[in-house]
């Protein structure tokens, strides 16, 4: 718990008191390697923190999956749009290693809304970073060309690059796993 709290700390420092509330809801969850935290169609109940391990967010599509997104270690976790509306999700989100989780129940982050000091301004910060993080991936899609958009994931975060299987960094910069391998080519020389 150390991790998260950690974390949340570097957002807005939480009393003690604070992290007794907010440790209180957490609930620790293990998946392996492969499994889903979250299949398309269900409801997302749980905002996830990670500890350990990493998870890929995608939908699921007949021929090819769209990736929409990667998560790392501390690092948050969830179809919040489901989470937030209680509506199915068109994500699934798998994890890629074995993954240990820290889970959240919307009742409980809402308990932590009310019962804490710091609770809210953690929430909005949070909240504004997902929305960040997806603001800049619409923008590099739709303005950007594939090599750039793979230049920039390469020099944003190059963990990405080394640990992902490219056919998911493909789907992610919106290629094909040949185009990618050309870009790389290209890139290389």
């Amino acid at each position: 718990m150390d991790a998260i709290r950690k974390s949340l700390d570097a957002i807005s420092k939480l009393t003690d008191a604070d992290w007794k509330i907010f440790s209180s809801k957490l609930k620790k969850h293990e998946i392996k390697k492969g499994d889903a935290l979250l299949r398309a169609g269900d409801v997302e109940r749980y905002l996830s923190f990670i500890v350990e391990g990493s998870a890929r967010i995608y939908i699921p599509k007949i021929e090819n999956d769209v990736t929409v997104g990667f998560v790392y270690e501390n690092e948050f976790v969830s179809s919040y749009a489901s989470f937030l509306t209680k509506e199915t999700s068109t994500f699934q989100i798998e994890a890629m290693s074995a993954t240990v989780l820290w889970r959240l129940t919307y009742t409980d982050l809402q308990d932590i809304y009310k019962e804490t000091e710091n609770g809210n301004t953690i929430g909005r910060v949070t909240a504004e970073t997902l929305f960040l993080t997806k603001s800049k991936r619409e923008e590099s899609l739709l303005t950007q060309s594939a090599e750039e958009r793979y230049t920039r994931l390469f020099k944003e975060r190059p963990k990405l690059i080394k640990e992902i299987p490219l056919k998911y960094l493909a789907s992610y910069i919106g290629v094909t796993p040949q185009a990618l391998s050309r870009i790389r080519k290209r890139i290389s020389r």
